[in-house]
C-alpha cells in the first residue's frame, strides 16, 4: 500500500471569475449584517457586508483613476487597519495584482521586493519603510477617500490568471515571490469542512495582524467568502487580551498560531460559552499544548498544514478528528501523497509531502523564475520540502522540514519528535531542536528552549531520556531569549544551527 490518497476532483471554479467577486457574493444577501469588527474591549468598529463592498469597488475605481490597468502590480506597505483587505480586494476586484507585504520589513528588504516585482503603484501608511523604486505613492488617507466614488465594475476572465502575489517566508533560503490564480479562493472551499466547520452565522476571530497571509485567508477571505463575521483584535491588544475579547464579542471560532495559544495560557482564561472550537497553523502545534487549551476551554484545537506555494491541505476537524500525534487527513478535493526520487513511498515510510500539479489551490509559479518553479516538481507532483509518515487510516504525521531532519548515530530524527517531547516540561515555554556542528566530523542534536528560568541540563537530560530513544536525546541545551521566526512565523531552525556554530567557532 502506498502513500497516496486521492479524494479530487474539486467541484470546477465557475469561468469566468473574479476571486474579489467570490469573496463578496455571499455578503449581498445580507447587506446590513456586520462582515468585520476590529475589536477592542468591549468597543468596535464594525462594518456591514454593503458598507465593505462599498468601499472595495470605491477603493478600485481610485486605483484605476491613477492610470493603472489590468495586470500592473500593486506593492501594499499598509499598517493593521481595514484600509489594508480593502486596497488587497480592490486591486483584485479591478485585475490589478496586489503585493501585500509586513509592516515590519526594512527599507532595504522591500527595496529587493520592488526591484522584483517592479510595482507600478506603492500604497502605504505614514511610519511605514518605503522602498527606493520610481513608482508614485499612494497614502492610505487617500484610499479613505475613494470610498465613496461610483463602484469599478469586476474584471472577469480566467480563473487561472494571476490575481495576487505573496512572498514566501525564507524558511528554505532567499524568500521567492509566489505568483496564485484568482481559482485560489475557489480552493479554499475544500477547508470550510474539512478544518474549521465554517458556518454562515459564525464570528470568526483571528489573533493575526491584517497583512499577515494566514489573517488575509483564514480571518478574512474565508468568512466573507461564507458570509459570516469576521474579528480583528485592535492594533495593540496582546495575546493575553484574547481570552476576554471572545468572551465580550461572542466569538465562536478563534484562529491563531502555536505561539499565541501557548500566552493565552498564560493568563486565567474566563468562560467563553460562544467558542466552538479553534484553529492551529502557522507551526507544528504541540500535542502538550492541545491538551493544555482543551483542559483550560472545554474546547478543542484543530490543526492544519499549509504552505505560501498551495492553500491548507491537511488537516483535522470537528467531523475528523486527527489521531493523536498527526496532522491530520488530506482534506475532499485533495490529492496527496508521499515521495521519494522513485514515487510514492510504502505507508508507514517517511517520505516528502507532495501536493498533484492539478490541486486548485497551487500556486501558478515563482515570479519569472520557471526553472526553480520546475525544480519543485516531480512529474505531476509539487514537493513541499517537509516531510512526513502516512498511516494506514491515511493521517499524516510531521516530522520537519526535509533540511531540518536530523542524524544520530545514522538514524534520521524528526526536530519534531524531540520538540514534542521537551515541550511538556513544566519549566520550558518553547523548544526547537537542531543538527549543530561541534567539531569538522562531528554533529550532534541540540535544543534551544525558552524559559524563566535557567534549568539545569542534567535536569533537561533526565527528562528527554524518560520520554525518547537515547540516540534523539539532545546532547546540548541552550536557553535563548526568543526562537527566530520568519515572516509567516515560521519556525527558523536553520538560523539557530547558524547562530550556535557561529558563536562557537564552527564552519
Amino acid at each position: 500500500m502506498i502513500s497516496e490518497i486521492d479524494t479530487s476532483p474539486f467541484t470546477a471554479c465557475p469561468e469566468p471569475f473574479n476571486m474579489a467577486d467570490h469573496v463578496l457574493q455571499a455578503g449581498r444577501a445580507t447587506p446590513d449584517k456586520v462582515a468585520l469588527s476590529v475589536i477592542n474591549d468591549d468597543t468596535s468598529e464594525d462594518w456591514t457586508f454593503a458598507e465593505l463592498e462599498t468601499a472595495i469597488r470605491g477603493v478600485a475605481a481610485g486605483l484605476l483613476a491613477q492610470g493603472l490597468t489590468a495586470g500592473d502590480r500593486v506593492l501594499m506597505r499598509l499598517g493593521n487597519t481595514p484600509e489594508f483587505p480593502i486596497c488587497y480586494l480592490a486591486s483584485i476586484a479591478v485585475g490589478l495584482i496586489p503585493v501585500p507585504t509586513s509592516s515590519q520589513l526594512t527599507s532595504t528588504e522591500i527595496s529587493k521586493i520592488a526591484k522584483e516585482i517592479d510595482p507600478a503603484l506603492i500604497v502605504a501608511d505614514h511610519g511605514i519603510a518605503l522602498p527606493d523604486h520610481t513608482a508614485p505613492v499612494l497614502m492610505a488617507s487617500d484610499l479613505q477617500a475613494f470610498h465613496s466614488l461610483d463602484p469599478a465594475p469586476f474584471d472577469f476572465g480566467s480563473s487561472n490568471r494571476p490575481a495576487y502575489i505573496i512572498y514566501t517566508s525564507g524558511t528554505s533560503g532567499k524568500p521567492r515571490a509566489v505568483v496564485h490564480a484568482h481559482r485560489a479562493v475557489w480552493a479554499r472551499q475544500m477547508m470550510w469542512t474539512g478544518w474549521y466547520d465554517l458556518r454562515p452565522t459564525d464570528r470568526l476571530m483571528h489573533a493575526g495582524a491584517f497583512n499577515w497571509t494566514y489573517t488575509l485567508g483564514t480571518g478574512l477571505m474565508d468568512p466573507w467568502a461564507a458570509g459570516a463575521t469576521a474579528l480583528i483584535p485592535a492594533n495593540g491588544t496582546k495575546p493575553t487580551d484574547l481570552p476576554a475579547l471572545i468572551t465580550a464579542h461572542q466569538a465562536t471560532l478563534i484562529a491563531a498560531a502555536p505561539g499565541v495559544y501557548r500566552q493565552m495560557l498564560r493568563t486565567d482564561i474566563p468562560a467563553m460559552p460562544s467558542l466552538r472550537h479553534g484553529f492551529s497553523a502557522g507551526e507544528k502545534l504541540p500535542e502538550s499544548l492541545r491538551s493544555a487549551w482543551t483542559a483550560a476551554t472545554g474546547t478543542n484545537l484543530y490543526e492544519a498544514y499549509g504552505m505560501s506555494e498551495c492553500s491548507t491541505f491537511l488537516s483535522s476537524s470537528p467531523s475528523r478528528p486527527a489521531p493523536t500525534g498527526t496532522l491530520g487527513f488530506p482534506q475532499k478535493g485533495r490529492r496527496i501523497a508521499l515521495i521519494d526520487e522513485k514515487g510514492p513511498v510504502p505507508v508507514g515510510s517517511a517520505g516528502t509531502i507532495a501536493v498533484h500539479k492539478s490541486d486548485l489551490g497551487l500556486m501558478i509559479g515563482y515570479l519569472d523564475q520557471p526553472d526553480e518553479t520546475a525544480a519543485r516538481f516531480v512529474g505531476d507532483w509539487f514537493l513541499t520540502g517537509d516531510v512526513g509518515r502516512m498511516s494506514e487510516d491515511g493521517a499524516i504525521k510531521y516530522e520537519g522540514r526535509a533540511d531540518d531532519m536530523m542524524n544520530a548515530g545514522g538514524y534520521r530524527v524528526s526536530p519534531v519528535e524531540v520538540e514534542e517531547a521537551l515541550a511538556t516540561h513544566p519549566d520550558i515555554h518553547e523548544v526547537a531542536a537542531s543538527e549543530v556542528t561541534v567539531k569538522a566530523d562531528t554533529t550532534v542534536i541540540a535544543a534551544f528552549y525558552t524559559s524563566t528560568k535557567e534549568i539545569e541540563t542534567d535536569t533537561l537530560e533526565a527528562f528527554a531520556a524518560s520520554r525518547i530513544a537515547r540516540y534523539k536525546c539532545p546532547r546540548i541545551f541552550v536557553r535563548v531569549s526568543v526562537l527566530p521566526r520568519g515572516a509567516n512565523n515560521k519556525l527558523l531552525r536553520r538560523n539557530l544551527r547558524a547562530d550556535w556554530e557561529a558563536t562557537h567557532g564552527q564552519a
